[in-house]
C-alpha cells in the first residue's frame, strides 16, 4: 500500500513537470493556450496575460517592449510572469474575458483579474506590475499612521477588520486587489477606530470632497464593494477631461448621464449645479458628467452623438454595456425637475434609444456606389430580389480611405446589374438597431431571398470582392486589419 501510494505521488510529481514543460516561451513571454491557460495562472502567484491578434499593428509594436519586459523581471528573479494569448486561435478564451480589442492586457493576481492600465513601454511595465504585487491594502496600526494615509490620498477606502478570515474581510481583500484607482488601507486598532468612530467590519470611503466620506451599507461582496467604491470616489458630477476619463468609463456604473455644456456661458451655475440632488439620489445607477463643449478636445464627443455645437446645453444617456447605446431626452428642458424625470424613464426602459441618421442625398443612387443612411438603410439593404454588399466607413478611417479606389471599381463593375448592389454608410453618422458596428471598415452582404447577413472576411481586392459575391461566402481567408471605432477612452 505505501509502495501505491509513493507510485501516485511520484506521479503527479511527473504529471505537473509535464503540463510545466508543455508551455511554450517566446522571447521570455509564456504561449498560452485554453488547454494550459488555467494551471499557469493557478500556479503563479502574478501573471500580465496579453490577449492579442497577429495582424494588429498596435500589438506589432508591443511585442519588443513586453519581450523587454518579460527579460527585466527574469532578471530581477521576480514572481511576475508575462503571458501572451492568439485571440485569433484561442476565441474560448478571449469570449471569456470579454475582449473587445486588441491588444487587451488583463492582470491576475492569485486568480483574481484587473485590466492593465498602465503605458506600453518597457519600463512602464515593470513600474506597473511591481506597484501592483505588493499589499493589496496597507495595514494602519497606529492612529498617525492612519492620518497620514488618508492626507495624502484625495480618496482612499478604509476597511476596519479585527477577523481577517471572515467574509467581509475577504471580500475586502479582493476588492482591494481588483480597484487599481484608489489606494486601500486595514486596521485592527481600537484607537483608529475611536478616531474615526467606525465600527468593526465597517468599510469608509474617506474622500477630500462633498461629504468627506461614505460607509458602506449592505452585504459585503467584492461585486458590492466594487460598485461601493468606484460610485463614491467621484464627486456627484464629475467634469470630463483626460484625466478623469478611465475612472468615469471604467467604473462599475455604465450608464452615464451626459451634460453638454458651455463653461464660459455659465451653464455650471445655471444647469448643473442645481442637478446635484437629483446625482444624489441615482448616484450608484447612473453617473452624472459634464462636458465643456467649449474646449476642442471634445468636439469629437459631441460628433459621436451627433450634435453641433449650438445644441449646448443638452443631455444625453449612453448605456456602455449595449454598444453605447445612445438615448435623448424629450425636450430640452435642463430643469432639475425634468432631468430627474428623464433618468426615471429611463432606468424604467421607457425611452427609446436614440440613432442618428444624415439625411438621404439627393443623389444617393446616381453613383455606381449607393450612398445609404440610416432612415434608407432597411428599404435598400433588405431588397429580397438583391444581394446588397454594404461599406460601413469612418470618414477618419485610414483603411476606409485605402479601399475607395477598389471599392469604386467594385461598383462599376456591377452599376448595371439587377441582382447586385454596392453600398456605403458612414457609420458615424448613422446607427442601425440591427447592425452594431465595433471597427472599421466593416463590410456585410444582404444577402437576396432570405436577407442573411454575411460578413465580409477576405482580401480587400477586387478580385477578392467578386469571388465572395459569385459564390466564396463561406470560404474565406483570414480576415484583414481594421480600425477600430473610438473606445470610450478615446472619446
Amino acid at each position: 500500500m505505501r509502495l501505491l501510494s509513493a507510485f501516485a505521488l511520484v506521479l503527479a510529481f511527473a504529471t505537473v513537470a509535464l503540463a510545466e514543460e508543455e508551455v511554450k516561451s517566446e522571447d521570455g513571454v509564456l504561449v498560452l493556450t485554453k488547454d494550459n491557460f488555467d494551471s499557469v495562472i493557478a500556479n503563479n502567484e502574478f501573471v500580465l496575460v496579453e490577449f492579442y491578434a497577429p495582424w494588429c499593428g498596435h500589438c506589432k509594436a508591443l511585442a519588443p517592449e513586453y519581450a523587454k519586459a518579460a527579460k527585466v523581471l527574469a532578471d530581477k528573479e521576480s514572481s511576475i510572469k508575462l503571458a501572451k494569448v492568439d485571440a485569433t486561435v484561442e476565441p474560448e478564451l478571449a469570449e471569456k474575458y470579454g475582449i473587445r480589442g486588441y491588444p487587451t492586457l488583463k492582470f491576475f493576481r492569485s486568480g483574481s483579474h484587473v485590466d492593465y492600465t498602465g503605458g506600453r513601454e518597457q519600463d512602464t511595465i515593470v513600474s506597473w506590475l511591481e506597484k501592483k504585487t505588493g499589499p493589496a491594502a496597507k495595514e494602519l496600526e497606529t492612529v498617525e499612521a492612519a492620518e497620514e494615509f488618508l492626507k495624502e490620498n484625495n480618496v482612499a477606502v478604509v476597511g476596519f477588520f479585527k477577523d481577517r478570515d471572515s467574509k467581509e474581510a475577504k471580500a475586502f481583500m479582493s476588492t482591494a486587489v481588483a480597484v487599481d484607482d484608489y489606494p486601500f488601507g486595514v486596521t485592527s486598532s481600537e484607537e483608529v477606530y475611536a478616531k474615526y468612530e467606525a465600527k468593526c467590519g465597517s468599510v469608509v470611503l474617506f474622500k477630500h470632497f462633498d461629504e468627506g466620506n461614505a460607509v458602506f451599507e449592505g452585504e459585503a461582496t467584492e461585486e458590492a464593494l466594487k460598485k461601493f467604491v468606484t460610485a463614491q470616489a467621484l464627486p456627484l458630477i464629475v467634469d470630463f477631461s483626460h484625466e478623469t476619463a478611465q475612472k468615469i468609463f471604467g467604473g462599475e456604473i455604465k450608464s452615464h448621464l451626459l451634460f453638454f455644456i458651455s463653461k464660459e456661458a455659465g451653464h455650471l451655475k445655471e444647469f448643473v449645479e442645481p442637478a446635484k440632488e437629483v446625482a444624489k439620489k441615482f448616484r450608484e445607477q447612473i453617473l452624472f458628467v459634464t462636458i465643456d463643449a467649449d474646449q476642442e478636445d471634445h468636439t469629437r464627443i459631441l460628433e459621436f452623438f451627433g450634435m453641433k455645437k449650438d445644441e449646448v446645453p443638452s443631455l444625453r444617456i449612453i448605456r456602455l454595456e449595449e454598444d453605447m447605446a445612445k438615448y435623448k431626452p424629450p425636450t430640452n428642458d435642463l430643469s432639475a425637475d425634468k432631468i430627474l424625470e428623464f433618468v426615471q424613464s429611463f432606468l424604467d426602459g421607457k425611452v427609446k434609444q436614440h440613432l442618428l441618421s444624415q439625411d438621404v442625398p439627393e443623389d444617393w443612387d446616381k453613383e455606381p456606389v449607393k450612398v445609404l443612411v440610416a432612415t434608407k438603410f432597411d428599404e435598400v439593404a433588405f431588397d429580397k430580389t438583391k444581394d446588397v454588399l454594404v461599406e460601413f466607413y469612418a470618414p477618419w478611417c485610414g483603411h476606409c480611405k485605402q479601399l475607395v479606389p477598389i471599392y469604386d471599381k467594385l461598383g462599376e463593375k456591377y452599376k448595371d446589374s439587377d441582382s447586385v448592389v454596392i453600398a456605403k454608410i458612414d457609420a458615424t453618422a448613422n446607427e442601425l438597431e440591427h447592425t452594431k458596428i465595433s471597427s472599421f471598415p466593416t463590410i456585410y452582404l444582404y444577402r437576396k431571398g432570405d436577407n442573411e447577413k454575411v460578413e465580409f472576411k477576405g482580401e480587400r481586392t477586387l478580385e477578392g470582392f467578386v469571388k465572395f459575391l459569385e459564390g466564396g461566402k463561406d470560404e474565406q481567408p483570414e480576415e484583414e486589419e481594421k480600425e477600430d471605432t473610438p473606445t470610450k477612452d478615446e472619446l
